[in-house]
């Protein structure tokens, strides 16, 4: 079975750091785009940020730009998202995802359970 588990989430005091990690188990990835994709309560989900498989190219949402940083260890089959100056509208849940082929805004072939942060004020 092809899972995408997500792990680091949690509760943050604005202008806080957290990092969020990616593994996968089922299938090495090593060759897969990797993305980042958040939904808050009453929202659509929406892409965070997304690096090709080699890491040369990265995308990041206008939103999180300068304060997230995308990152992956394909030795590890995981994915990371660093994520520092938190804000309160940065709390959502955090998906991982994975898609063969080039970097993309919305279509992915596997995505995670999804994991839980919390800005506070």
């Amino acid at each position: 079975q092809v899972k995408l588990v997500e792990s680091g989430g949690g509760l943050v005091q604005a202008g806080g750091s957290l990092r969020l990690s990616c593994g996968a188990s089922g299938r090495t990835f090593n060759s897969y785009t990797k993305g980042w994709f958040r939904q808050a309560p009453g929202k659509e989900r929406e892409f965070v940020a997304a690096i090709s498989w080699s890491g040369g190219r990265i995308y990041y949402a206008d939103s999180v730009k300068g304060r997230f940083t995308i990152s992956r260890d394909n030795a590890k089959n995981t994915v990371y998202l660093q994520m520092n100056s938190l804000k309160p509208e940065d709390t959502a849940v955090y998906y991982c995802a994975a898609r063969q082929g080039s970097i993309d805004f919305t279509v992915y072939d596997y995505w995670g359970q999804g994991t839980q942060v919390t800005v506070s004020s």
